[in-house]
């Protein structure tokens, strides 16, 4: 894929996070994450020092136009430290793996947990650290699961409209 297309994606859904889904608010227990798609496709070629170092740098430009501190850019990291290990578990071939991980290049179903596990722990990891206590576990529990749930329809639905795209 030309460099031009996954910058221009990239720039559309950090926008659509920025302008669209940082303003979403179901009573406040609603606000997905679509932007950890530009990180759940990145090429798998990649060493893991530069996954870590394009998850923290994505993560900091959200804290800087998102206005939280430091939330996105501990969670994008943490997910990029997970990512590479969880993609060996779920793929036996790994290595015959070149480019981006999308709904076509793995199994749909290796896919399928691969986009669920990662969304759940940075979804959680960033209403944890949005929350900031353990005093309302309850609700933000609840929080994790609507966002996570609404996050991995739009990736899913996105993935698979894009491979029959191709």
């Amino acid at each position: 894929m030309p460099w031009t297309n996954v910058v221009i994606r990239w720039v559309v859904v950090i926008l659509l996070q920025i302008l669209l889904f940082n303003n979403l608010q179901l009573y406040g227990l609603c606000q997905p994450q679509i932007y950890v798609l530009c990180l759940l496709m990145m090429p798998i070629t990649l060493p893991r020092w530069a996954d870590m170092l394009v998850g923290f740098a994505l993560g900091f430009l959200m804290d800087i136009l998102g206005n939280s501190i430091g939330v996105h850019t501990a969670a994008c990291t943490l997910l990029m430290f997970v990512r590479q290990p969880l993609i060996s578990s779920l793929v036996q071939d790994a290595e015959r793996l070149t480019g981006e991980i999308s709904w076509s290049s793995i199994s749909p179903d290796a896919y399928i947990k691969y986009v669920i596990i990662l969304i759940c722990i940075h979804q959680t990891a960033v209403s944890f650290l949005s929350a900031w206590s353990f005093h309302h576990i309850w609700m933000t529990l609840l929080q994790i699961i609507i966002s996570s749930a609404l996050c991995i329809g739009i990736v899913l639905g996105y993935s698979v409209i894009r491979s029959k795209e191709r």
